[in-house]
């Protein structure tokens, strides 16, 4: 009889997230920490129920692209920290889409913060912490074999729509979407076929999310800025989403027990059908 994986042994460990064998080879359960880093981890703290929150946005904004055919690894959430995602082989790059200036970007350009760009600005950075993650751009990409020029192509195309998506939702809910980070990974079916396909989380740990009247920081600038309020801020952006349990507090799930990953194993088959 085939053993379940075993769930105490991480597949990776990141700053935000744990990466946990899925009921079989094809899936990863991720496991959202409350753990906050900036500036390449110099700076940790530990903010209850950030986890939580993560999760619930990010599996919001990750359905919302599926329901619109952008292909994605999200399958569906656990429990409150915890969501099934398909395993793809990672490409180790960061890509940053702009859409206003701030941060890193007002720095190096002498663009005053709050600038609105003149059209959208997408980034490219190697994901890689020892490196403190450098910019790279598409000839450092593909020399080193990062990726093949056409899953850039994808990569742009996928972020630039994935933009146009966001900012529609985060407009609708009086939020301005001014930047966000998203990774990649690649798909890899049976007869060879590979297809990129979008990963990780979209949340306010990966967005800049800004208020559109009063320009109030809703996002992971509250903790490199040391502005307080992190968990406020993240549950605000949870609250007008409408993701969060009116019936129940933050602090109760965030201690939502984990099903046993066989129980998963139905529900992946049932998922695996509609793909």
């Amino acid at each position: 009889m085939k053993r379940p994986p075993n769930r105490s042994q991480p597949i990776y460990e990141g700053k935000a997230k744990i990466l946990l064998p899925g009921p079989d080879s094809s899936t990863l359960i991720q496991h959202f920490k409350d753990d906050a880093t900036a500036f390449n981890n110099k700076k940790r703290a530990k903010i209850e129920g950030k986890g939580v929150l993560n999760n619930l946005i990010s599996e919001y904004l990750f359905q919302s692209l599926s329901d619109i055919g952008l292909a994605n690894h999200f399958l569906h959430r656990i429990n409150m920290r915890e969501q099934l995602v398909r395993r793809l082989e990672m490409i180790p790059l960061e890509v940053i889409v702009r859409n206003v200036s701030a941060g890193s970007f007002a720095e190096r350009y002498g663009c005053a913060e709050g600038t609105i760009l003149p059209r959208s600005i997408v980034e490219y950075c190697l994901k890689d912490d020892n490196l403190c993650d450098p910019p790279v751009g598409e000839d450092h990409i593909t020399a080193f074999g990062l990726a093949h020029p056409n899953e850039l192509d994808d990569m742009l195309s996928l972020s630039l729509r994935a933009n146009d998506f966001l900012q529609g939702i985060f407009r609708a809910i009086g939020l301005r979407l001014v930047d966000f980070k998203l990774e990649f990974g690649r798909s890899i079916e049976e007869n060879g076929d590979v297809s990129v396909w979008l990963a990780d989380e979209i949340s306010p740990d990966t967005c800049r999310l800004w208020d559109r009247d009063s320009q109030e920081k809703y996002d992971k600038d509250r903790f490199r800025r040391d502005l307080g309020g992190v968990e406020d801020a993240y549950r605000e952006v949870a609250r007008r989403l409408k993701v969060l349990p009116d019936n129940s507090s933050l602090a109760a799930a965030s201690k939502a027990s984990t099903p046993r990953s066989a129980k998963l194993a139905p529900k992946v088959a049932e998922l695996n059908k509609e793909v």
